[in-house]
């Protein structure tokens, strides 16, 4: 089975949140999601991302930037690593921060904040 083959039960009440990355508002992505009819947000460009998950993948930029792997098998090690590693008190952390976050947008008036 390949990737454009699979089908997604989501439930039509769900909406899918992403940034507007450029590989995530491609012509083919766009196509994928309507095909599955998937019901994708719209989402302001140069929004502030508030999604704690940007955090976790910041923590694994900065371990393989410390690693500095020398090859595709030591940085998918590394990626690994540093995934495994992440606690669960630190995802809690990033949860019980986005009242903060979302008082710091708004009081920023939608635009770029400290997360």
């Amino acid at each position: 089975m390949n990737k454009s083959s699979i089908q997604l039960d989501m439930p039509l009440k769900w909406v899918f949140q992403q940034d507007n990355d450029p590989k995530h508002t491609s012509k083919r992505a766009k196509s994928w999601f309507q095909t599955n009819k998937i019901n994708v947000m719209e989402w302001p460009a140069q929004s502030p991302d508030l999604n704690p998950i940007e955090n976790l993948w910041g923590d694994i930029k900065n371990a393989v930037f410390e690693a500095k792997p020398r090859n595709v098998n030591d940085l998918w090690n590394v990626v690994k690593e540093s995934w495994s590693g992440i606690t669960a008190e630190r995802c809690h952390k990033l949860v019980d921060s986005m009242p903060h976050r979302c008082e710091a947008v708004i009081k920023n008036c939608g635009h770029t904040t400290k997360y």
